[in-house]
């Protein structure tokens, strides 16, 4: 058994005896089930395959899409997922001033991309914030989520894995950080917990780190077990989904990967992208904005951890 792990910009495999002998006890090995067949079977069927169970009320967590053609997941493909759970999806407003920073207008993108024919959609900061304790954070002691973050007992967080123009990439743990931020939130760690106004003018480095440190708060505060990541790597874009108007993908869609651990299925993530054909681009903007910073300091402070045994579903 080996698994792939991303370190110093290159590739290497880690044997599995190696990670099992140092690794700090009780500590188990996350998988992260890989499919290359995107669709709805297989988006349900990579899902179905890491055997999470939610309970209560299940929010799934994704991007309602900027417009005009922004390269968020379309209804037709996550449809069958989200209705099998009985799923509402969530959403925060966003902190720049596009189509979708305030809950009338954003209503709107949700409606004209089509949402509404799939479930439920909560604005989660329609009605304010609550704050989360970081515990164990580099950068942030709170983090601020919208006001009906409680009102789930699970969460699927389903995310499109793409580059992103501040963060390098965007895949599960910024879906928890920035995704799950309300929109004072997600200034809070733009800018490094230094404005809940302004997202613009940070510190780079704080925050890729504050990323993680608001990822870690949602975890602590909901449990590990009641949150599963979905990576859907298609339309892979040097450019976020927070852009309307993104640069064409120069790589070919890869797949979906599954995972219980928001670190390993974004490193398996990179590690996959790091492979692919026509991925300098992506490769370029991750190294420039330092995007592999917020997994080194997601896994050190506990958040979860770089090494993974992929199962690939395709050879089953």
């Amino acid at each position: 058994m080996k698994i792939w792990a991303y370190v110093a910009g290159g590739i290497v495999i880690v044997s599995a005896a190696l990670f099992l002998f140092f690794k700090p006890r009780g500590e188990t090995m996350p998988k992260v089930y890989f499919t290359s067949d995107i669709s709805a079977a297989g988006l349900v069927r990579a899902y179905r395959a890491a055997g999470w169970t939610p309970r209560g009320r299940v929010a799934v967590k994704m991007t309602t899409g900027e417009p005009p053609r922004s390269n968020y997941l379309r209804p037709d493909l996550v449809r069958d997922l989200i209705q099998s759970v009985d799923g509402t999806i969530v959403e925060c407003n966003t902190a720049y001033d596009g189509a979708r920073a305030n809950s009338a207008n954003h209503w709107r993108v949700v409606k004209e991309h089509g949402f509404f024919d799939v479930a439920p959609v909560d604005i989660q900061d329609e009605d304010g914030d609550m704050a989360l304790p970081v515990h164990g954070g580099k950068v942030l002691t709170e983090n601020y989520v919208g006001s009906h973050f409680d009102d789930y007992d699970s969460y699927i967080i389903l995310s499109h894995f793409k580059g992103h123009a501040m963060a390098g990439y965007g895949g599960a743990i910024k879906n928890i950080s920035i995704g799950l931020g309300s929109r004072m939130g997600k200034s809070w760690i733009h800018s490094g917990g230094t404005s809940k106004t302004n997202p613009w003018g940070g510190e780079q480095t704080a925050f890729l780190e504050s990323m993680a440190d608001a990822g870690k708060s949602v975890v602590d505060h909901l449990g590990r077990d009641n949150i599963i990541y979905i990576n859907v790597l298609n339309r892979i874009s040097i450019d976020c989904d927070c852009n309307g108007n993104p640069a064409e993908p120069d790589i070919h869609d890869i797949g979906i990967l599954v995972s219980t651990d928001p670190v390993a299925i974004d490193q398996a993530a990179i590690d996959m992208v790091s492979r692919a054909d026509g991925n300098a681009a992506l490769m370029q903007r991750i190294a420039e904005r330092n995007g592999l910073h917020t997994l080194e300091s997601a896994a050190e402070i506990g958040l979860g951890v770089r090494t993974y045994e992929l199962v690939n579903l395709d050879e089953k």
